[in-house]
């Protein structure tokens, strides 16, 4: 992957970034995809979700001034509350059809199709961001693979898997991961606050009293009692974690 990534960088103008959130009901991606669709069909820039990063938030890349174009129409296709913010920084276009640009899904697909080994499924469950699901198969791995350059990736789905295991501990390896963490935290400082307290020790009439605040999430927790366990996932950062250790 890290070989995939010199090509992007190589081959690639940067992409803007906009970070499309709603602070009411969860998102309407079908209308976020709708939109991207008429923006891109102008000709001036493609415009794509990258990542669905949970039910009220996404990752938007578009090229020019397409995140721009967006914003403009948040008012009137979304409810009261959904917001854009435009990321100030560039960034790679992956996990968009925008890679399609260069060709870049074929070049890695012949590339992987010599690279030696990939013909056994893994004996410990790898989720994929790919398909949200432990997917991987002795003959498949391969597509998948070639999937995660242009398709946008299914982090809540990923999320949501993880929370319905018996999984207690997260183990983040860098460099400086960060938007699978910083769901995870949002999520866990969402249900303590939802439920009134720090911690998921009392659920009394203040915590329902409260619901309405993020109703997307009220939503989840009324059909997914497994969202209950984010505040009790233990999450670790590899790096950091290294770093502590070191004796002086």
């Amino acid at each position: 992957m890290y070989r995939l990534a010199a090509i992007l960088k190589a081959n690639h103008k940067y992409s803007l970034m906009g970070i499309l959130f709603s602070r009411g009901p969860a998102l309407d991606f079908e209308t976020v995809k709708r939109l991207c669709l008429e923006i891109s069909n102008q000709g001036e820039g493609i415009i794509s979700i990258s990542s669905f990063l949970s039910p009220n938030t996404a990752l938007l890349l578009g090229q020019n001034n397409t995140i721009d174009q967006f914003k403009k129409l948040v008012s009137d296709n979304f409810p009261k509350g959904t917001h854009l913010k435009k990321n100030p920084h560039h960034w790679p276009p992956i996990h968009t059809p925008i890679t399609r640009e260069k060709s870049i899904p074929d070049r890695a697909a012949m590339m992987m199709v010599t690279a030696k080994g990939g013909f056994t499924e893994p004996t410990i469950p790898i989720l994929s961001c790919v398909t949200g699901d432990y997917s991987y198969t002795q003959n498949n791995s391969r597509d998948i693979l070639n999937q995660w350059i242009d398709t946008p990736q299914k982090l809540w789905d990923v999320i949501d898997k993880t929370l319905s295991s018996s999984i207690s501990t997260i183990i983040h390896v860098g460099p400086e991961p960060n938007i699978i963490p910083a769901t995870l935290t949002r999520l866990s400082n969402n249900i303590a606050l939802q439920l009134g307290k720090k911690t998921i020790g009392g659920f009394g009439l203040r915590a329902v009293s409260r619901m309405v605040r993020r109703p997307w999430l009220t939503a989840l927790l009324s059909t997914d009692a497994a969202l209950l366990r984010a505040p009790f996932i233990e999450q670790i950062f590899l790096e950091d974690w290294l770093l502590e250790q070191q004796i002086d």
